[in-house]
C-alpha cells in the first residue's frame, strides 16, 4: 500500500496518471471538480468549494477509471466519473494499493466501445 499526498493546485487525476493499481480509498477537498455523469459524453463542471466524500478506482498505463463523490457547501452531494480538471484545494489524501507495471492495462472492447481494464498474471 501506499499513502499519497496531492497539494493545493495539483489536478486530481492527473496526479495518478501512469500509475498501475487501485485507489482504495481518497479523502480531501476541492476547488472545482470536473465529473462525467453516467451515460453523459462530456464532463459538468461543478463549483467549489468540495469536499471529497469518496473516491476509488483503477491506474493504468493506458489511463484511469476513478469514480468520486462530492459535497457542496450545502452539502449537496455529486458523483461520477473523475476527469482531468478536479483541482485540489487543500489536500487530497490517497491510499493506493499498487501492482507490479504491466499487470493492469486497458484495451477496446467490442461489446462495450470503451477501453475497459484487462487483467495480466505475473
Amino acid at each position: 500500500m501506499e499513502v499519497l499526498r496531492l497539494n493545493p493546485g495539483d489536478d486530481l487525476r492527473g496526479a495518478l496518471e501512469g500509475r498501475t493499481g487501485f485507489v482504495v480509498a481518497g479523502i480531501g477537498s476541492l476547488v472545482h471538480a470536473q465529473l462525467r455523469f453516467a451515460g453523459e459524453p462530456e464532463p459538468t463542471t461543478i463549483a467549489g468549494p468540495l469536499e471529497i466524500l469518496t473516491l476509488s478506482g483503477s491506474l493504468t498505463p493506458d489511463g484511469a477509471h476513478l469514480h468520486a463523490s462530492v459535497s457542496d457547501a450545502a452539502g449537496r452531494v455529486f458523483g461520477g466519473h473523475v476527469c482531468v480538471g478536479c483541482e485540489v484545494r487543500t489536500t487530497a489524501e490517497l491510499l493506493i494499493a499498487s501492482l507490479p507495471t504491466g499487470s493492469l492495462s486497458r484495451e477496446f472492447d467490442s461489446a462495450t466501445g470503451y477501453a475497459e481494464l484487462v487483467v495480466r498474471k505475473p
